[in-house]
């Protein structure tokens, strides 16, 4: 490497963002997430089951987005790689019964900062699955995921992103 020269970071470390159980991405009962559609990525089940929970961010960023519904929030990273988490398959569907966000779009965060509450008693009751994906959205950036399944406490390393 030439003196003037600059490592490209090629991983993104992925943090569980609650404690949990890591899954890889194909196990998702949701073929969407589970065919890698929105590409790759890894998932976690919450191991609790308190009524509410605190879902914390997986990598450093900025909230790129709150969706409408607070079900999914967007970070991007200092090197633009944005990583979308999605609390609960067809959540959606409950229209913001069940999240209060705890941070505002454009917020920097670091990694473990609490994101948002998750109502589960809310989110259980509507028959949802609380398995939460956490993708690398781009497919020209993150071209795959290595994943450490099994029981992860919340900011443990839980998947690497390679990035292209």
């Amino acid at each position: 490497m030439g003196f003037f020269a600059k490592s490209k970071d090629t991983d993104l470390t992925i943090h569980a963002p609650f404690e949990g159980t890591v899954i890889p991405m194909s196990e998702v009962p949701d073929p969407v997430f589970a065919g890698g559609m929105l590409g790759a990525g890894v998932a976690i089940r919450p191991s609790t089951d308190a009524d509410e929970f605190t879902v914390h961010a997986p990598v450093t960023g900025r909230v790129s987005n709150i969706f409408h519904g607070g079900h999914a929030f967007a970070l991007v990273t200092k090197l633009g790689t944005q990583v979308l988490v999605h609390v609960g398959l067809d959540t959606v569907e409950l229209k913001g019964a069940g999240f209060t966000a705890l941070v505002e779009e454009g917020a920097k965060v670091k990694a473990g900062d609490p994101i948002m509450t998750v109502h589960a008693k809310v989110i259980r009751e509507a028959g949802k699955d609380l398995v939460t994906p956490i993708v690398g959205t781009d497919k020209s950036q993150v071209s795959g995921a290595e994943v450490t399944a099994g029981p992860a406490t919340q900011g443990a390393a839980i998947a690497t992103f390679s990035l292209v």
